[in-house]
């Protein structure tokens, strides 16, 4: 009597299902890669310890991004790309110039302070004064839609008699980004210094909306400084 084997169903493993999306694959990989970085750093990386908490191997991470300074730069243009497109997907086109305003600062303020891994990159990168950053040209792009952003906004609200003429929309990023920048990149100094818990809920939403006020006040055409 003939003995007829029946065949074993197996399951590809993880790794394997990974691999078979590529993008996905990328995507876990800079997900790790980024808190690893904004954690301890270019030099303090380790892709050992990236491996280990992705599953993927070391020889994938190198196939997919070269080597670490490779793997860093992607992650530095990830975490752009995030805000950017966080940016992107704000319905404000159609709202008033101050309105639009607030929105953007909100969402900026918002996003900055849910993503601290991009505030700690970002300052990373300016430890290396910029030099990964200089290498991307996708991140240049992505932050020219930043000031086309605001720059729309403006110029509404210059035509609209809202906002004073004559401001430049690089340096109005620029202050909107200091503001929300520095309410998660100094928090803790300023905690410890003044006695306050500066991440506590309302105080938040106090410092939010103390930034939207201060970037509407600048702008007001009412607000405009006496000529010297």
């Amino acid at each position: 009597m003939a003995v007829i084997k029946k065949e074993r169903k197996t399951k590809p493993d993880a790794g394997t299902t990974r691999i078979q999306d590529p993008e996905g694959t990328r995507r876990n990989i800079l997900e790790i890669a980024s808190k690893e970085f904004a954690l301890n750093g270019l030099s303090g990386a380790r892709i050992d310890e990236i491996a280990a908490r992705t599953r993927f191997s070391k020889r994938m991470i190198y196939y997919y991004f070269g080597d670490k300074e490779g793997l860093y730069l992607r992650a530095l243009e990830n975490a752009y790309r995030q805000v950017r497109e966080g940016e992107a997907q704000l319905d404000i086109e159609g709202l008033p110039p101050v309105a639009a305003l607030t929105r953007l600062v909100e969402f900026t303020f918002d996003h900055h302070h849910r993503h601290e891994e991009f505030i700690r990159m970002v300052m990373i990168e300016n430890i290396h004064h910029g030099q990964y950053l200089e290498q991307s040209d996708a991140i240049r792009e992505l932050n020219v839609t930043a000031i086309d952003h605001i720059s729309r906004i403006y110029s509404r609200g210059v035509e609209e008699g809202v906002f004073r003429p004559g401001l430049d929309a690089v340096e109005l990023h620029w202050q909107v980004s200091a503001l929300c920048f520095f309410n998660v990149s100094n928090r803790a100094t300023f905690s410890m210094i003044f006695g306050r818990d500066f991440g506590a809920p309302a105080q938040l939403e106090r410092l939010k909306r103390n930034s939207v006020e201060m970037l509407l006040r600048f702008v007001a055409k009412d607000e405009a400084p006496a000529e010297r």
